[in-house]
Order: structure tokens, then sequence, then C-alpha cells
């Protein structure tokens, strides 16, 4: 292949890749792009109820997990498919999620949503909380949408189980980072009765995507200290996160994506594996646990 192929190659490749732009959506591009896109809030209805971004329907982050008292296992497909079509959502429908400016929430359900096959997902960078700060249009209306025929289809390569993560600690082409705060990592503190970390995984806290500000909630990182923050994570690898419940690490899902990384969340995350006295652990202790 002479250079001038392998420049016409490469610039093919690079215009194949995802860009930061089309998963994360600044307030002001939103606003522009209004009557082309359906924009969800991710906030709790009693928030939704009190104001929202002017024609955004309501879908609360809770409806994501089947029983999140439990873990943080996704809704079953039954349900999913239930709510996206009583919201008139298809596969091919445009969507900007906001959530109260944690982008958090907004990243859970935007990854709930790519499990479920939905193409076209954007987050809006510092949810409700940055639209609020540049006095851009609120309401109190509830748009009722007419409903959809969308059928449940699961996208198993956006999600992680307990098996796919054990396997994942011994094949060397894939890595596992902890989404959790470093306390956790290190075994120092726990949600569940083990302490400690998934084996081989690697410290990339949730906190470590995001800039934040007094009024205008968080932001993401641009790419390119984006990039820095995954510098050791191979691009040719595949990554399963997992935080607590799959709610932090969809976070660094959303980054991972944006990066174009190879990437799934593993819903039921520590609360399940620290919990099954089957499964290893490093880095910590085993209180509370029985043989």
């Amino acid at each position: 292949m002479n250079k001038m192929m392998m420049l016409v190659f490469a610039t093919l490749l690079l215009a194949a890749l995802p860009t930061q732009a089309a998963f994360i959506v600044s307030p002001e591009k939103l606003l522009t792009q209004q009557a082309n896109v359906l924009v969800v809030d991710a906030r709790s209805v009693e928030s939704y109820e009190t104001g929202h971004i002017d024609g955004a329907v309501s879908f609360p982050v809770e409806w994501t997990f089947e029983e999140k008292s439990v873990d943080g296992t996704i809704v079953n497909p039954a349900k999913a498919q239930a709510i996206l079509r009583k919201l008139g959502i298809e596969t091919t429908t445009p969507v900007v999620i906001y959530d109260n400016g944690t982008m958090m929430d907004a990243a859970r359900l935007f990854w709930m949503l790519e499990v479920y096959g939905i193409k076209k997902v954007q987050v809006l960078d510092g949810g409700y909380a940055a639209w609020s700060s540049l006095g851009l249009p609120q309401s109190l209306d509830q748009p009722v949408r007419q409903s959809s025929q969308y059928v449940a289809n699961i996208d198993h390569h956006r999600i992680a189980t307990k098996l796919t993560t054990l396997a994942a600690t011994q094949n060397p082409q894939q890595v596992i980072v902890d989404a959790r705060s470093p306390s956790d990592y290190m075994g120092k503190t726990s949600t569940a009765k083990r302490y400690g970390h998934i084996p081989t995984a690697l410290s990339i806290p949730a906190t470590s995507n995001v800039a934040n500000t007094e009024t205008q909630g968080a932001t993401f990182l641009p790419a390119e200290r984006l990039e820095q923050v995954y510098a050791q994570l191979p691009k040719s690898s595949r990554v399963i996160l997992y935080c607590a419940i799959g709610r932090v690490s969809s976070s660094n899902y959303l980054a991972l994506r944006s990066l174009g990384y190879d990437v799934a969340n593993y819903d039921a995350s520590w609360q399940q594996w620290g919990n099954d006295v089957s499964l290893p652990i490093n880095g910590g202790l085993t209180p509370n646990v029985s043989p």
C-alpha cells in the first residue's frame, strides 16, 4: 500500500469513528435542533412536574432498573417495551436526554436506550442546570406522544453480566474498569458485604469524566482530555465497566462511547459481585460473610 492510499484509508477510518458531538450536545446546540428531536427528562416525576425543558417528556431514571433496591439490573424487555411505546420512541427516534446536571442519571438512561436498540441518543451537557442558567425555554406542559410500535430487542454487546465479566478477568483482550471511588476500589468502603474490587480491574472513577461548576452542573471534559483519562486503555480492547449498581459507571460508558471504544456496562455491578461469595475479589476484606 503506497503512502497516498494509506492517507486515504486513514482519513476514511477517522471519518467513520464516532465523535463526542455525536453523543453529547450543548444547550445552545439543542436549542437549534429541538424541533427535530425528542427531549427526555431523566429526573424524578416530581422534579419534572415543577418545570422542565419545553417539549420534554418524563422518563425517570428509576424506570431503567428492574429493582433498584436489589441491584442495578436493567429493566426487563416487557417493561422497557411498554415505556418506549408509551413515549412514542422507535429505534430511529432521535433522543436527547438530560438530568439535573450530574450527568449520571442521563448517562444511565443513555446506556439503557442503547441496550434496547435506540440508534440516535445524545445527552445534554450540564443537564437542566446548564439549560436553566442560560435562561432557555422551560414549561409546565406535559406533552402527550402518539404511541409507537417499538418491539424490545436487547443489544447484548452493550451489556455485561456476572458471567461475561468473570470471563473478562481471564481474557487479556478485555479490560475491566471500576468507576467507583478510590476508597471503594481499595476496599476501605463498600456498598456490598465484601470489600475490594473485581480482579484485574483498573480504577477510573466516574468523577474523572466531568468538570463541575457551581451554577451550570457537570460538563463532560473535551475529547482530548478524556483521551488522557483513558490513555491506559488500548482502543483494540473491549472494555467492561462497573460501579455499585451500574449508574455511576454509565458516565464512563458515555465517555468511552464518545471516544470510539468497544464498551459494555455491567448493570448489576458490585452490588451483585460483592455479595456473591463464589466470585473472586482483590484488594479488600470480607467482613460479615459466612463461608
